[in-house]
């Protein structure tokens, strides 16, 4: 197999973490066969202060010529005094719309090795496998108009949330298509006690169940959603939900892996052209310290052979080797939490690049997809 890669490290430790998915993806393409050939783009702050631009044309040329899209992440507070149109998350929210990228993709695994690192307790953790299937372009983020005004001589805001019925039932069926493969559960979450976009929600999630009979829907209020993912979230398997519902429950399930450095992501394109990308931020206060957490990038990395090049034994292979790595007791900082034998996050690109190379391990899994 041969695929091109667009790479995007983007600001902070985006180009600590973008290194380890490389080299990860360098060992997978050695071991089997597959040439993967890597083309760097910038974006976000890192963008802003090469081209004056928070996604330069270049970067999103190089996207749209690649197979797939692989981001570090954007932002600091370097660039928080900026205008709005040159802050760096401008860049990823354009890059999302010039994409097509609709449904944000983001599992929730909780590791059994990890389960003493989580701020909760181990019986509220155990059997946490989620999904959250988040709509990205539309909402309020997108809404027009969207601006400061006067009022009858006072400053005021508007914000609007605009979703049509097609934008919503392209999510909602994302999502059962995914429960499909999994325990068969869809959690569709929304505001319908409010909203009267959340009502035309509702009624949506109706209609695409009746295409998946084998599938089981419910809804919840996003405030009870938000509960219920810390009092007992090894109830949900697929949660779907709107822009910024998505945002801030994906943001609360990370806490429950023990750290934001071990959630992976994915944003999908009805055009194929998909992205990946870790959900931690750019960590400005470790960057350039050799202590960031690569496995979330790496994980990524292992979707992305999934979900665009259908290389299912490949990521499995690389997830294998990371909750080997886990299970050996071999953590970075966000994890170990001060304790002694702490990695580095190139010692941690290392140790699953050794764990990726066990014949025997690996040959376990190639032959289950034989």
């Amino acid at each position: 197999m041969n695929k091109t890669i667009a790479l995007l490290p983007g600001d902070g430790i985006g180009k600590e973490v973008m290194f380890g998915a490389e080299e990860i993806l360098k060992a997978i393409g050695e071991q089997y066969h597959h040439t993967f050939t890597f083309q760097y783009g910038r974006i976000g702050g890192d963008a802003l202060d090469h081209t004056g631009e928070p996604l330069p044309s270049e970067t999103l040329e190089i996207c749209k010529k690649s197979d797939a899209v692989l981001l570090g992440a954007v932002g600091g507070p370097k660039w928080e005094e900026n205008s709005p149109e040159l802050r760096p998350e401008k860049g990823l929210l354009k890059l999302r719309k010039e994409l097509n990228l609709y449904a944000n993709i983001r599992p929730v695994k909780a590791y059994e090795s990890l389960a003493d690192h989580s701020p909760f307790k181990r019986e509220v953790v155990n059997g946490v496998d989620m999904v959250i299937v988040r709509e990205l372009t539309g909402g309020l983020y997108f809404g027009k108009p969207s601006e400061r005004q006067f009022t009858k001589g006072e400053e005021s805001a508007v914000d609007t949330l605009f979703y049509s019925k097609k934008e919503v039932r392209r999510i909602i069926k994302t999502a059962f298509e995914m429960a499909q493969t999994r325990r068969k559960k869809v959690t569709s979450v929304d505001k319908a006690n409010v909203l009267e976009s959340s009502r035309m929600w509702r009624e949506t999630a109706e209609e695409i169940s009746k295409e998946f009979p084998e599938v089981t829907l419910e809804h919840m209020l996003v405030d009870n959603a938000a509960m219920q993912l810390l009092k007992n979230p090894s109830q949900f398997d697929v949660i779907v939900t709107e822009n910024m519902f998505g945002d801030i429950l994906s943001d609360e399930a990370s806490v429950l892996t023990g750290s934001l450095g071990m959630l992976p992501s994915a944003s999908l394109s009805e055009g194929g052209l998909h992205l990946y990308e870790p959900v931690h931020g750019s960590a400005p206060d470790i960057a350039g310290k050799n202590l960031s957490n690569p496995l979330a990038m790496i994980l990524s990395a292992a979707m992305m052979l999934r979900m665009s090049f259908g290389l299912e034994a490949e990521a499995e292979v690389i997830e294998n080797a990371v909750e080997r790595v886990l299970d050996g007791g071999k953590l970075t900082s966000d994890l170990a939490k001060g304790n002694a034998g702490v990695l580095t996050t190139q010692q941690m690109i290392e140790e699953v690049k050794v764990c990726i190379a066990d014949n025997d391990a690996i040959l376990s899994i190639m032959e289950a997809y034989a």
